[in-house]
């Protein structure tokens, strides 16, 4: 009882606080998902199947696959120039612009100007913002 006014924090587990508390409250949320509508979601798989054959796969399964590549680059490249975020800002420089370029229709020079110009100037506004006004360090 003498330790009331003492707090000790295990920096070691204290990281895994919140995402455990947040997978708690999705799981919990989640099973009263299924619980309350679970004839929608037995009905499910046929309106799934429909939306699959509908959709556009290869912008849907290139903006996976780009994602992934981004994410899983971005720690490796900024390992070369490590806690100046030159990994974030190389990454993600092809990335807005492969994903843009992926879901235009048309891609004529006046269409694709603008897609280069912002894969461009966004990056470096947020690597800018990040490192410079922030001090937060990007991977």
């Amino acid at each position: 009882m003498d330790n009331l006014n003492q707090i000790t924090v295990d920096f070691e587990t204290s990281h895994l606080i919140f995402p455990t508390l947040i997978a708690i409250i999705l799981a919990v949320l989640g099973l009263a998902i299924v619980i309350t509508r679970r004839r929608e979601i037995a009905a499910a798989p046929g309106y799934w199947r429909s939306v699959f054959a509908r959709m556009d796969k290869v912008r849907f399964f290139g903006t996976i696959a780009l994602t992934v590549l981004y994410f899983s680059l971005m720690v490796p490249v900024g390992d070369f120039w490590p806690n100046t975020g030159l990994g974030f800002l190389i990454c993600s420089i092809p990335y807005l612009l492969l994903t843009g370029l992926l879901f235009l229709h048309e891609r004529s020079l006046r269409k694709v100007a603008p897609v280069l110009v912002t894969a461009l100037v966004a990056p470096v506004l947020v690597w800018w913002l990040f490192t410079d006004l922030f001090f937060l360090t990007l991977p």
